[in-house]
């Protein structure tokens, strides 16, 4: 299907045109149109544990210690995310160039949202540091190498410093003497460009990220799935929003992973830069969950449900991540994978009420009526959700190196002789999984390339 082949398996070369992928969600869709509903995940394009980098120089910082211290679619038409969309210390191999130009405007916009402004706006201030509203991705501070250098940096200085902040409002951790024969995780700072859908810089944003892989089963975690939303179910949501005229906003947690309890003892080095001077040879001893643990995203997940259940929703058979609310005439739904939300309701009253109650619980950031979510944009019109990947598709055509390649009539090479022996093997397997990946969630709304990616 693509020019490079899984490790092991010989693959036959086909192009992929690289026009605009869109999708249009309507009431009047038909479900049986649409694949099974089995959950597919963005493939984050992460770095394999054998291919971690080793745990970064102890600094010590002039802060002290860390807690308690200072569609659905009739008919879908052939028609970019810089940066990973998970911690990930850099791209994956096979970038090639710079994208061909930007994709043609949608309906209703007059210039396309995937390219960068062609002028830098003035600096503002914001929440994570000084940043340019709305710069080109080229007049960013560079993503540091290193933790030395992400501290002389002032913009990164400032995310960091906002992190540990969180981790102390949350009481993550206490500072205790590091116990004899424990195992003692070690942590790295993960930096990144959080970037709009347009492109453009939203803030700089620094996570505190412990090693999980070297976590002990039955030691020091137990349990870890934790259910996300299935696709399916958001088309399915979606499609009765839209019929029934329902307002529909997008949240963001703050620190999602950071609000989960822990029944596990875990203890973590103290974050790099920000050691206590005072007991720089204690570890800290986690009660909350942090990004990296295995059992996080399970913690955060039983968090916010028992939460949701308090206000009166209802999880759902189907899917354990859509929550249903019913009292009386008001209904809503909410969809949760990780950290992201999407809430409707039957009212703006509603809405407004649930959105308080969760705010008042968690860091909340109402996102306002939903525009972008999990690479996928959305435009409401007035019967319908008009759904697209487009930038998502740039970004994943120019990852894989083909955007300057020729349509192909077809979506999968009608010649294909697959042999075990014959071909070159890949050269990195995991691109290629995670090329595979992008491609399966492609198909949420481009369904015509379901037969070539299975």
């Amino acid at each position: 299907m693509l020019t490079r082949a899984r490790a092991g398996v010989r693959r036959p070369s086909t192009r992929y045109p690289a026009d605009q992928y869109i999708c249009t969600v309507s009431p009047s869709a038909a479900s049986a149109f649409w694949p099974s509903s089995n959950s597919v995940l963005p493939h984050d394009g992460g770095v394999p544990p054998s291919r971690r980098p080793g745990p970064e120089p102890s600094l010590t910082g002039q802060a002290t210690g860390w807690p308690g211290q200072n569609r659905l679619s009739d008919r879908c038409q052939p028609g970019w995310c810089p940066g990973a969309s998970a911690p990930s210390p850099g791209r994956p191999p096979g970038q090639t160039g710079s994208p061909a130009g930007p994709p043609s405007p949608l309906p209703g916009q007059t210039s396309s949202p995937a390219g960068p402004p062609s002028q830098q706006a003035g600096p503002t201030g914001s929440a994570t540091g000084p940043t340019a509203a709305g710069a080109s991705t080229s007049a960013l501070s560079p993503v540091p190498t290193s933790a030395r250098a992400a501290l002389r940096d002032p913009h990164w200085r400032v995310a960091m410093q906002e992190e540990y902040d969180a981790l102390q409002r949350n009481r993550t951790c206490e500072l205790v003497p590091r116990p004899p024969r424990a195992n003692v995780i070690t942590g790295k700072w993960v930096l990144k460009h959080k970037l709009g859908s347009d492109g453009t810089l939203e803030r700089y944003k620094a996570r505190w990220v412990v090693r999980g892989f070297r976590q002990h089963a039955g030691v020091d975690f137990t349990d870890t799935f934790a259910p996300v939303v299935k696709p399916g179910t958001i088309r399915m949501v979606l499609h009765l929003a839209a019929s029934r005229a329902w307002p529909v906003h997008q949240m963001d947690v703050s620190n999602a992973f950071l609000h989960g309890h822990l029944q596990e003892q875990v203890y973590c080095q103290q974050p790099i830069g920000f050691v206590d001077t005072e007991h720089p040879d204690d570890v800290c001893l986690l009660s909350r969950s942090l990004y990296g643990l295995k059992q996080a995203p399970r913690a955060w997940y039983q968090r916010i449900a028992d939460f949701l259940h308090q206000l009166g929703f209802r999880s759902t058979r189907s899917d354990a991540s859509l929550f249903v609310y019913r009292t009386g005439n008001d209904m809503a739904y909410l969809l949760l994978y990780v950290d992201d939300i999407i809430l409707m309701a039957s009212t703006a009253g509603l809405l407004r009420q649930l959105t308080d109650s969760l705010r008042a619980e968690f860091v909340l950031k109402d996102l306002g009526p939903l525009h972008y979510f999990l690479g996928i944009e959305v435009v409401r019109r007035a019967d319908r959700f008009f759904l697209h990947q487009r930038k998502y598709a740039h970004e994943f055509l120019e990852r894989a190196g083909m955007l300057n390649c020729n349509p192909a009539p077809t979506h999968v090479d009608t010649k294909a002789k697959l042999s075990a022996s014959d071909g070159s093997l890949a050269s990195d397997a995991p691109f290629y999984r995670s090329i595979v990946g992008a491609l399966q969630y492609l198909t949420l709304t481009r369904p015509e390339l379901q037969y070539a990616v299975q």
